[in-house]
């Protein structure tokens, strides 16, 4: 049935808001009446929640700028997941897991996605149907593992599996950013000091210099030169730091584009392996979970092959699933699968081998999120005073170019 948000005003004026189900808006209103109540709005929640999917089908020029809201953001999600899970695993009925929920939600836009979820379920709809209504907050991989416990009768445990597994993915995730935040912030620093020396030091002084008739240092020479381009290509140059994110983001729409930077990013020295771990540990936890709740491996397979991030390795990954679909072991198939990492291959033929396959997939997951981990952080440490030295060396270049033909001057004059 379907719900609806009011605003209504009772016999004293006061204002009244909330919630009703009711087969139409004229239903909705009749109900408020008889409650003694004056509509004032009625709008359908499921109106609200059509519209960002609407949005997908105007024109260009009639779209909304950036990308539609979650309702829900990843914390949001692991916190909802478990807080279900744990409602159902105590024995609660789903329909009264959804109304405690709900009255626990701290935003508005929560409570009404709450309150669309329970009326599909209540009109007896499955839990993966439901959340179907919003696949940008519960993608596919996770309503596949839903469904799948639903027909298992174990929709509590795996909800919490589901949660656990999203948190950790989620702490990989922030460790990594955090180890590249700092490398990056002090080189947009080092970037930005050099700039505003060459474009503001320097060129007093090269005035300076001007009215001298002797030979300045090579040094110098460059680094006068460098400064003359940077104030004459300014426009320019400044013009290309502003289109250039969006030419990325045009050209990376374009399916060959997306393929040949993701196949780049995987073979590049040091990033390259990093990259490859990372993306396998998210296959692996999801296939993992996914056959665990029961869905069979093909089916996980290719819900798992959504999840992972780069372009390059979903192609990879179909070619494994032509294999396993043929009847290949998985093992097998991964270890003629050069782009995953290896390990994956090998607790993938020990699990098939001994009938514990999500099992091991999760052990896999684990050790290589630990291994990111590790290099990550290995590499941010490392990267630090490399960076600070380079930025230092800039400095002290920029001020030999300087310091050096002033003290041949001086030189000069006490001869």
């Amino acid at each position: 049935m379907p719900v609806f948000r009011y605003q209504a005003l009772s016999a004293q004026g006061q204002s009244r808001q909330g919630r009703l189900q009711a087969d139409s808006a004229r239903a909705a209103r009749q109900l408020l009446r008889a409650q003694g109540l004056v509509p004032l709005q009625v709008q359908s929640l499921q109106d609200e929640a059509g519209g960002q999917a609407d949005a997908a089908a105007l024109p260009w020029w009639r779209r909304p700028i950036g990308p539609p809201r979650r309702r829900l953001s990843a914390s949001a999600r692991v916190l909802w997941l478990r807080q279900l899970g744990s409602l159902l695993d105590s024995g609660l009925p789903l329909d009264r897991a959804f109304v405690a929920m709900r009255a626990q939600a701290q935003q508005a836009a929560q409570a009404d996605m709450l309150a669309l979820i329970r009326a599909d379920v209540s009109g007896g709809s499955g839990l993966a149907q439901a959340l179907g209504q919003f696949p940008r907050e519960f993608p596919a991989a996770e309503r596949a593992a839903i469904a799948a416990a639903e027909q298992g009768g174990q929709l509590g445990a795996v909800l919490l599996q589901l949660a656990d597994g999203l948190h950790a993915m989620q702490q990989l995730r922030q460790k990594v950013l955090s180890a590249a935040l700092y490398p990056a912030i002090v080189s947009l620093v080092a970037l930005a000091v050099a700039v505003f020396l060459l474009t503001t030091v320097v060129p007093p002084i090269a005035q300076v210099f001007a009215g001298s008739q002797r030979e300045l240092p090579t040094l110098t020479v460059l680094m006068l030169a460098l400064s003359r381009g940077l104030r004459d290509w300014a426009p320019l140059c400044l013009g290309l730091v502003l289109v250039a994110p969006l030419l990325w983001r045009l050209a990376m729409r374009r399916a060959p584009w997306r393929l040949r930077v993701s196949a780049l990013w995987l073979r590049l020295p040091v990033i390259g392996p990093l990259a490859r771990a990372y993306q396998t540990a998210r296959l692996c936890q999801t296939l993992g979970m996914l056959v665990q709740a029961g869905v069979p491996l093909l089916k996980a397979l290719q819900t798992a092959t959504a999840t992972v991030g780069s372009p390059y390795l979903q192609q990879q990954l179909q070619t494994l699933m032509a294999e396993v679909r043929e009847g290949a072991p998985l093992g097998l198939a991964l270890e003629r699968q050069t782009e995953l990492h290896p390990l994956m291959a090998t607790f993938a033929r020990v699990g098939e081998e001994t009938g514990r396959l999500p099992a091991m997939l999760l052990q896999v997951s684990q050790q290589l999120a630990a291994e990111v981990q590790r290099r990550a952080m290995l590499l941010a440490t490392l990267l630090e005073p490399a960076l600070i030295l380079l930025m230092g060396g800039m400095v002290l270049l920029i001020v030999l170019a300087v310091l050096t033909p002033i003290m041949e001057l001086n030189t000069l004059v006490r001869l």
